[in-house]
């Protein structure tokens, strides 16, 4: 976990709080909010872009993340709202009380971790009657001679033509910054990620009734509400 350590507290200082692949998809994670959450919790959270979003419809937001550059920059673009606590942590070595969050989310993080410990510890320290908010990302499937293969390349291709338009009609760019580029390129090699059909077996298994979608933007979310 060092080097992903290393990777995101390069990546806090690049941030320019733009359009992203990942915010992309805030609005409908927040839709997802239980009405009337008081405790919520942000797994990975990065600058802090979500949890500020969040911060307005829930009490009161723990966030945590890995990177302590990360926790420094949502920290300083956080300090109009009383209600976020940051903190530097590894969720794995968390203590959270059983039971204890109504709503748990968490985006482009799980990916870094063993997926059913991860999972199993959310649920754990969800309340019943909780919500588990994941957006992540999935391995699409390369080989082409396969129907999903082909199907896969294609909605790759219309991603890709949709990823660069949006980044342009928000960013004025067609590419993220060189810089930026580079490190991403560079934090990709120790990345990987589960396919679609492991998300929704592992789902099944320990979250039924867990509502798993593949969005287009190499991203699915998982959205489950404890009994």
């Amino acid at each position: 976990m060092s080097s992903i350590e290393k990777d995101f507290d390069r990546l806090a200082l690049l941030d320019d709080e733009g359009w992203t692949q990942n915010n992309n998809y805030h609005d409908f994670l927040l839709r997802q909010v239980p009405h009337g959450c008081v405790n919520a919790l942000e797994i990975g959270c990065g600058t802090g872009a979500f949890s500020r979003r969040l911060a307005q419809r829930v009490q009161h937001v723990k966030a945590i993340d890995l990177s302590s550059e990360m926790i420094r920059v949502a920290r300083s673009r956080s300090s109009q709202l009383a209600n976020i606590d940051f903190e530097v942590a590894d969720v794995r070595s968390c203590n959270f009380s059983a039971g204890h969050f109504d709503c748990i989310a968490t985006i482009a993080t799980l990916h870094h971790l063993p997926l059913r410990a991860a999972l199993l510890k959310l649920i754990d320290v969800l309340r019943p009657g909780g919500v588990l908010i994941v957006l992540d990302l999935f391995e699409s499937e390369h080989n082409l001679l396969k129907p999903s293969g082909a199907r896969d390349a294609m909605l790759s291709a219309v991603a890709s033509v949709v990823s660069v338009s949006l980044r342009f009609l928000y960013n004025g760019r067609l590419k993220p910054p060189r810089e930026v580029r580079a490190a991403w390129e560079e934090h990709g090699k120790s990345d990987s990620y589960p396919t679609m059909e492991q998300v929704r077996t592992l789902a099944t298994e320990i979250a039924p009734g867990a509502k798993v979608t593949r969005h287009l933007l190499w991203r699915y979310s998982l959205i489950w509400q404890k009994p």
